[in-house]
């Protein structure tokens, strides 16, 4: 007989990646992607904001939500980095989480969940080495293809229309 392992779904999550451009030394903005990590409510782990979603919400207004109430920061939620399939070690459950960027736009001084998280601007790189499970790796390198390849485009862009003139 075939063994077959079935999982029910238990809920599904969300969780945005706030990215920004890093300000350069002359004041500019600088072509170095940064990303903001936070910490966990319980001990050191740092992540991206994160939280299920109301039926009245969309899953893009609630990648939002919990990147205010969690994060402290505001912005424009992107297109979909996409979805994966993970059992939450800590509850037993499977879930499905959606990823979506954030492109922050105001951080603010005081937010829902301040005196519980610290929130931490860290390069990609980084990000990449305090991210404890694959999924969210494979989102981030996601998120810095897309970036890198838009900013080319712009690039490209920019380089014939002064061509043209």
């Amino acid at each position: 007989k075939k063994f077959e392992a079935k999982f029910i779904l238990n809920g599904k999550c969300c969780r945005c990646i706030p990215y920004r451009y890093k300000n350069g030394d002359d004041g500019g903005i600088s072509n170095e992607l940064e990303v903001l990590v936070i910490s966990s409510q319980k001990g050191h782990a740092l992540m991206f904001p994160k939280g299920g979603w109301e039926l009245d919400e969309s899953v893009e207004e609630a990648a939002s939500r919990e990147s205010l109430e969690e994060a402290g920061v505001l912005g424009n939620v992107e297109c979909e980095l996409g979805k994966w399939s993970f059992i939450s070690k800590s509850h037993g459950t499977y879930y499905e989480g959606y990823m979506f960027p954030l492109f922050v736009k105001e951080q603010l001084d005081l937010w829902p969940e301040k005196h519980v998280r610290r929130r931490i601007w860290i390069s990609a790189a980084e990000a990449r080495e305090v991210c404890k499970h694959w999924w969210m790796k494979e989102a981030l390198d996601i998120l810095v293809e897309r970036v890198t390849s838009m900013r080319e485009q712009i690039k490209e862009e920019n380089v014939i229309a002064c061509s043209r003139n």
